[in-house]
């Protein structure tokens, strides 16, 4: 295992991707199904979380789409 990926990476779970993106469980599973959101990683049998890396790209993306003149000038 890479330690070195371990040490900064982190798990977020439901209630934490809900907080950061202000989307509705409904809406995030929605748009995992069509492909513009981060698919989760099982934890176990009944547990997924998020990669906060992906999380935060995704969110990076979403600003820059909205303000394009912001970032490309």
């Amino acid at each position: 295992m890479n330690t070195d990926i371990t040490n900064k990476e982190r798990f977020l779970r439901l209630a934490d991707v809900k907080a950061r993106t202000g989307l509705s469980r409904s809406t995030i599973y929605l748009n995992i199904s069509n492909g513009i959101f981060p698919r989760p990683v099982s934890l176990g049998a009944r547990s997924v979380g998020w990669l906060e890396s992906e999380i935060n790209a995704w969110m990076t993306a979403r600003i820059h789409e909205s303000r394009p003149a912001d970032f490309n000038g």
